[in-house]
């Protein structure tokens, strides 16, 4: 594998060459390569294994028996996915882990990580600490997509999501990772309603967008 892109992951960083070849190896890493919609993980499956977005992005969906697709997150990269169940291999997944474009993903066994933690192998011992790190930061971004979907109204969602992504992006301009469909599943809006409020809000003075990039009018001088 090619060590520098390797070595460039948030989830390596700062752990010496060797550790990450010694981690590649005792949990079989290995790439493999997606075109966009295939489906990286199916719901009911299991998997003893995490995903590291190499090139690309994914996204986490839940779709239920009636065709109803919920967008959860979408991860870039560098981000990781699904170390949940990996680290509990016999539970079936609840998700899809979809490629929202071509995408290549480094795949790690993370269900072996316990026993090398019981040897007390640094090199597991650091990748723990950031798994673990990793988890919180998904908690975090699970908690703020409740926030967006609380209020009932299309603008007051729309509203709470842009305004979030302005203060992440610490700029009033600014790309989102979603499509027009993608934005409606991420906030369980219908589409058509969704693009109809984006533009009554442009008109309004309130946001300037074209596709995903946008810009928030928040003062007199905006508009």
């Amino acid at each position: 594998m090619d060590r520098d892109e390797i070595s460039g992951i948030p989830l390596f960083q700062g752990m010496e060459p060797d550790a990450v070849e010694e981690a590649l190896t005792k949990l079989a890493g290995h790439k493999e390569r997606f075109e966009k919609d295939d489906l990286i993980l199916h719901a009911g499956e299991t998997t003893g294994y995490l995903g590291v977005v190499l090139e690309g992005s994914v996204t986490i969906e839940s779709n239920d028996a009636w065709g109803t697709r919920t967008i959860l997150g979408y991860v870039a990269p560098g981000q990781i996915f699904a170390e949940t169940y990996a680290l509990l291999p016999k539970e079936p997944l609840l998700v899809d882990v979809r490629a929202n474009e071509s995408c290549r993903i480094l795949f790690l066994r993370a269900s072996r990580l316990g026993q090398h933690l019981a040897l007390e192998e640094r090199w597991a011992t650091q990748l723990a600490a950031k798994l673990l790190a990793n988890a919180a930061k998904k908690n975090l971004m699970l908690s703020r997509r409740s926030f967006f979907i609380a209020p009932k109204s299309i603008r007051q969602r729309v509203m709470a999501y842009l305004s979030a992504e302005s203060i992440q992006k610490k700029s009033r301009t600014f790309d989102i990772p979603f499509s027009r469909q993608q934005l409606a599943d991420y906030l369980n809006v219908e589409r058509t309603a969704l693009s109809k409020e984006l533009g009554r809000m442009q008109k309004e003075g309130y946001i300037s967008f074209r596709k995903s990039h946008f810009t928030l009018l928040v003062g007199p001088e905006d508009r």
